[in-house]
């Protein structure tokens, strides 16, 4: 995610579960039958009751039936397949703002209640550890929101999108709702004559009936919940091939396509670029998705990365600055969507290295040089560790603003962590680093101590010293190679 300030700068072999073995197994997922529902989380030290523990999700099969009014609920089915890690007499999962209207467990109607965000599902029989479960929900999906609610759908000028980050996919489906239980997605989207459905992944199949389309797209790659990505309009979809044969897919607003295809022919470029920074692009396809909305952000939705359009079009903008900005979300394919942070404390591993190739790319095509940006974020970087905290220690939300934890301290203040790095490690060393990072967690989670270690073996040093200061320090230390460099304190 980039919030813009408009300005430069994842069926069943269940087994019935004998009474002695859930006498004996304790764990916080084996849930009392008589005990009063209640959310639950995986303890994740920015959002505690998001995630849930007791299983992990294998894939998603949303079915989405949209009316043609973007005020009004959606009519949905979401399957989940999924492998129990405990043996569990109950199941939780995230989901909110939805009207559910049945629950099933392996094809038999199970209960369910609200507790908190979660919906709490109790199968007919108690699910064995190791077991393999298929959960199906009947709900809504509303993309009407109260006051102060931010994500999740995103009501366009012409239909739908969503921008789940970091903790609303469970506004719009139910699911395992932490980036660190990837699945595969299957999606299935139904509307009326004169829309288009388009969501991640690639195509598999379009079917029309009674004067609608359904059309349907898989992932061929494990994705978070929050980088779930659906858009219906009445748009047009382009395409074009990009390096090595990439299908290269856009989505445009229909009225707005002459205005904005000059841009979408940059993309195969912007691709070839990154791939000589860091590696092959790490999906099956890649596009834009230029929204008619004002979000305040852009989003880097796994494979086809949501944009508003009015980036693009509002002559206030700079050409190097909207480039660079697409260099930012293209970048997130590899560091954050196939390279997913296992904790939203790790959020600095997908910002940082975003903001960091955003500065590389403006330097190399515009003429904006790094070391300048460097420099002053450095200057304003003890500024942001005391509002925001280090870069790897973010501090919490504000209250009622979860996306709040986007703050200055994981952008520019994670991108000159790495800047200090390689000043620290060497250019050559910090760029073989960049390659065997993603190529090592590709389609996995990964922490801010793999990252520590990745980079000690890569240095043939230990580096956790260096990575201390910089990462958890109150105070920003000295930047290798430019002693003169000054941090602003923060006023009282």
């Amino acid at each position: 995610m980039l919030l813009t300030s408009r300005h430069p700068s994842a069926r069943s072999h269940r087994r019935r579960t004998s009474a002695a073995l859930l006498a004996s197994a304790v764990t916080v997922c084996l849930v009392a039958a008589h005990a009063p529902a209640e959310p639950l989380g995986i303890g994740d030290r920015l959002f505690p009751h998001l995630g849930n523990p007791g299983y992990d999700v294998a894939s998603y099969h949303l079915d989405l039936t949209y009316s043609g009014a973007n005020d009004e609920p959606l009519q949905a089915v979401t399957t989940i397949d999924a492998r129990t890690t405990d043996a569990l007499e109950r199941l939780n999962l995230d989901f909110e703002h939805g009207e559910v209207r049945s629950v099933e467990v392996d094809g038999e109607p199970a209960g369910f209640t609200s507790a908190g965000e979660d919906l709490v599902v109790t199968p007919h029989d108690p699910l064995a550890r190791g077991s393999r479960t298929r959960i199906t929900v009947r709900h809504t999906s509303d993309p009407v929101y109260d006051a102060g609610r931010e994500g999740g759908w995103v009501r366009t000028t012409d239909g739908l999108a969503m921008a789940n980050q970091a903790d609303v996919a469970h506004l719009v489906f139910p699911c395992n709702d932490h980036p660190s239980d990837k699945a595969m997605f299957t999606f299935r989207i139904t509307a009326p004559e004169g829309y288009t459905a388009v969501a991640n992944g690639l195509p598999a199949g379009v079917g029309r009936a009674r004067g609608a389309t359904t059309w349907t797209y898989r992932t061929r790659h494990p994705m978070a919940t929050e980088l779930a990505q659906v858009s219906i309009g009445r748009s047009t979809v382009l395409h074009r091939t990009g390096p090595h044969g990439l299908p290269l897919r856009d989505v445009v607003p229909t009225r707005h396509r002459k205005a904005l295809e000059p841009w979408l022919e940059k993309t195969s470029g912007q691709i070839s670029w990154m791939e000589d920074k860091v590696g092959r692009y790490p999906f099956e396809t890649y596009g834009l998705l230029m929204a008619d909305a004002s979000t305040g952000f852009e989003l880097e939705t796994q494979t086809l990365t949501l944009f508003e359009r009015e980036l693009f079009t509002e002559p206030a903008y700079p050409k190097w600055y909207i480039e660079s900005i697409m260099v930012h979300e293209l970048s997130h394919q590899w560091f954050g969507d196939s390279v997913t942070p296992r904790t939203w404390s790790d959020l600095w591993l997908n910002e940082g290295h975003a903001t960091w190739y955003e500065a590389l790319y403006a330097q190399e095509t515009a003429d904006r040089p790094l070391v300048e940006r460097m420099e002053a974020a450095y200057g304003a970087s003890d500024r942001w560790r005391a509002s925001g905290g280090p870069p790897a220690a973010p501090k919490e939300p504000d209250p009622g603003r979860k996306i709040s934890i986007f703050r200055p301290n994981v952008y520019d203040g994670a991108a000159l962590v790495l800047y200090a790095l390689r000043q620290e490690i060497g250019t050559r060393a910090f760029q073989r680093l960049e390659r065997a990072w993603v190529a090592r967690h590709r389609d996995r989670t990964a922490s801010t101590s793999d990252f520590v270690r990745l980079a000690s073996h890569v240095a043939g040093r230990d580096l956790n010293g260096f990575f201390q200061g910089w990462l958890y320090g109150e105070k920003t230390p000295p930047m290798p190679g430019h002693p003169d460099w000054k941090s602003t304190a923060p006023t009282r």
